[in-house]
């Protein structure tokens, strides 16, 4: 689920008293994010922002209900962009970029105590990936949430303490090769990781590896972690490469346009996750 919602959805239309519009009902301060290893601009996402203290002043109704419609179709919802709950950024309407914005506090551990009062087994993983700040940490701490664990980002000079290696790992998270936002494992070890990250992949692993097994090894890394959950984006699994990421941040062409063909789920992959399924221990 993603946090915000587009100026341009039933939502807004129906619901303009619980974003930030001016009288006209056009934004006063739209959505993104400050710059960042994305983008030196930062990520002008351009939905309107919450008046939380609006939808306090309504016991958080429409997000109880956009919650509800949720858990109708999904297990577990992952909150995308999960500390705009402890803190947003907030961009002037009519800005080019994101770096004028500034942070505002978000509803905090009011919004999910409301939310645990309708909801009071709440399935959430929070999105707790880029700049995470201590009250964001401790957001999560308090309830519980499974925050994410990318194995991509996990090879770089800080490896011993780095959270996202496999020995670093808790049990109360959710371990992922990458994400939408990220490069394929083979598309990452053919374009965009660089040789230091490279040989400390191998050095992790025991041994070298080329282009056409990297995928196998990741997906073992994150079968074999202590993290509760898994999940492995199909693209990996069927050893794409950068042709078929789904998405590049800070970025509004070519992307979401993936899809894969049934034919391509052949017997041999389904072996072969379902053998590493049951060595591991997830099935």
């Amino acid at each position: 689920m993603p946090i915000y919602v587009n100026y341009q959805s039933a939502d807004t239309w129906v619901n303009p008293e619980i974003f930030k519009l001016n009288q006209e009902k056009y934004p006063r301060y739209v959505a993104g994010v400050p710059p960042d290893c994305f983008s030196r601009t930062g990520q002008l996402w351009g939905d309107p922002v919450y008046d939380w203290e609006i939808l306090k002043q309504k016991k958080y109704g429409w997000w109880i209900q956009r919650m509800k419609h949720c858990l109708n179709i999904f297990d577990v919802v992952r909150i995308d962009h999960f500390r705009g709950f402890a803190g947003y950024w907030e961009i002037p309407y009519g800005e080019k970029t994101a770096i004028n914005g500034h942070w505002e506090k978000g509803p905090g551990k009011d919004f999910f105590n409301a939310m645990l009062k309708r909801f009071p087994n709440l399935p959430v993983i929070a999105e707790d990936l880029g700049l995470i700040t201590p009250d964001v940490r401790e957001l999560i701490h308090d309830f519980k949430f499974p925050g994410m664990k990318v194995l991509l980002f996990a090879f770089n000079e800080t490896l011993s303490q780095n959270p996202y290696a496999p020995h670093n790992h808790i049990k109360n998270c959710v371990i992922y090769t990458g994400t939408h936002d990220n490069n394929t494992v083979r598309g990452w070890f053919e374009n965009e990781v660089s040789q230091e990250d490279k040989q400390r992949f191998f050095q992790y692993l025991g041994h070298k590896v080329q282009a056409e097994d990297a995928h196998l090894c990741m997906i073992r890394l994150a079968m074999m972690s202590v993290a509760n959950i898994a999940i492995i984006p199909l693209q990996d699994i069927l050893n794409l490469g950068e042709e078929a990421r789904m998405n590049t941040p800070a970025t509004t062409n070519g992307n979401w346009l993936w899809r894969f063909k049934q034919d391509q789920i052949s017997s041999h992959v389904i072996e072969l996750l379902k053998n590493m399924t049951i060595l591991y221990g997830r099935e």
